[in-house]
């Protein structure tokens, strides 16, 4: 007999980062169509950060939800421990041209911040089975976020995210991260010579017998205000990782798939890590999933006849057949389609609109990169619980536009399919909010 809610009261869904103080009801979605989200009434809210960044090709793209109906009717699920399946070979074959030739073992988990705990873990295991068990330590870097979970929240920076579970979080070393709008050493990015990388290559001198990783977000630190680094900087974070023999992750959950303008972030400085984490965009948006892909050097340390040296971890929906449909069809799109030209477009359409805003007194910086463009205003308040954010997510949302500030940061990072006027009607709502709130 199924126990009763207290008082009989209906079970309420619990929703992620909202305060019902603060903020408004959620809305009730029925329909996604393009770039639009359609709720009951008809009305159309333009998703401006593809529904926390998963979004590629446009809500209920016909050709990926074809895939997935067909792979529904033939296999929905199979344990993946001691057997396999042609959506997850097929997704290998379709992923391996667009990867780093380095990159050739992907191991399969549920999300981005899964995808994170199995590097983490890999890397600490690695030089276990090497004979090397006291490389333990991690080197991240400050403004850094890599997800939810435990080890994730560890190589993430302190922020209102980590600050209640303290307890939970392993120590990690912080190296400087490559913030130009407020450089960590005081240079300006037009004559420096990424000074800010000397903050790594010390820590890597002094603690480099016992690091076994170093991670970051390549090119664009998400969730820490869409701070975007210098090539360069990725450059040089991967020289020192491979002089002091240190793996590198490459926490691509949110950079990948197109979203910098290349294929994966790593590609702007011309650099393979060791580990790279892929999610969010893997399978455009239609189901959880994600990767850590890995070099050969890595793998073959978790072979041999020592059952020791097995990467015990594993999901119960690991290499989901449904999901694994979904990152073919999008691969499929990419193959066939002019993606990238779609993803220009909204470059050049940011940039532009940037510029307009980029004098604006109440403007602290702009910057973007690919499909993705921030604009810093200044506040008192600056930080992830700014009191701007929930002034400026109840204007938008007004204006039919869903927009999710990172406290004083608005950042739009759109599907690829949105079209132009939609396009410049977020930016237009924005202007209009930077004119009238600030």
């Amino acid at each position: 007999m199924k126990p009763a809610p207290p008082d009989n009261s209906p079970l309420r869904i619990w929703h992620p980062f909202t305060q019902a103080a603060l903020d408004p009801a959620p809305l009730r979605i029925v329909r996604g169509e393009g770039a639009h989200l359609i709720r009951e009434d008809g009305s159309r809210t333009v998703d401006a950060i593809s529904s926390w960044w998963v979004t590629l090709h446009g809500h209920a793209h016909p050709r990926i939800a074809a895939a997935v109906a067909e792979q529904a009717r033939k296999l929905e699920q199979v344990i993946f421990a001691g057997f396999t399946h042609e959506p997850a070979e097929e997704l290998a074959a379709r992923l391996r041209p667009w990867l780093p030739a380095d990159l050739t073992h992907m191991f399969f988990s549920d999300d981005g911040s899964t995808a994170v705990e199995v590097a983490l873990k890999m890397a600490l295991q690695y030089w276990s089975n090497l004979g090397r068990p006291e490389r333990r330590e991690i080197i991240a870097f400050e403004h850094g976020y890599h997800g939810d979970t435990a080890g994730a929240m560890s190589v993430s920076d302190d922020s209102p995210f980590t600050a209640p579970f303290a307890g939970m979080r392993f120590a990690v070393h912080r190296a400087q991260s490559a913030s130009c709008a407020r450089c960590p050493v005081g240079l300006r990015r037009v004559s420096c010579r990424i000074e800010c990388a000397q903050s790594l290559e010390k820590l890597l001198e002094q603690h480099g017998g016992r690091v076994a990783a170093v991670i970051i977000e390549p090119m664009v630190q998400g969730a820490g205000g869409m701070i975007v680094h210098p090539a360069e900087f990725l450059q040089k974070v991967r020289e020192q990782c491979t002089r002091h023999d240190v793996l590198l992750i490459a926490d691509e959950v949110m950079t990948g798939f197109g979203r910098t303008g290349k294929m994966f972030a790593c590609e702007h400085a011309g650099i393979a890590p060791d580990l790279m984490c892929l999610s969010k965009g893997l399978t455009a948006g239609f189901l959880p999933m994600a990767l850590t892909i890995a070099t050969d050097r890595v793998e073959a340390a978790f072979r041999g006849e020592d059952r020791l040296r097995t990467f015990f971890h594993g999901h119960s929906f690991t290499a989901n057949p449904l999901a694994c449909a979904a990152a073919c069809a999008s691969l499929r799109i990419f193959d066939e389609e002019p993606v990238f030209e779609r993803i220009a477009s909204i470059a050049q359409i940011h940039t532009e609109r940037l510029a307009q805003l980029r004098e604006h007194p109440a403007v602290g910086d702009t910057r973007g990169i690919g499909t993705i463009a921030a604009i810093e205003l200044r506040a008192e308040d600056a930080g992830y619980l700014s009191s701007l954010r929930p002034k400026l997510y109840r204007f938008f949302l007004e204006r039919g536009v869903l927009l999710r500030p990172l406290g004083n940061v608005i950042y739009l990072l759109p599907p690829y399919v949105i079209e132009p006027d939609d396009l410049h009607r977020v930016h237009d709502v924005v202007a209009e909010a930077i004119h009238t709130l600030l």
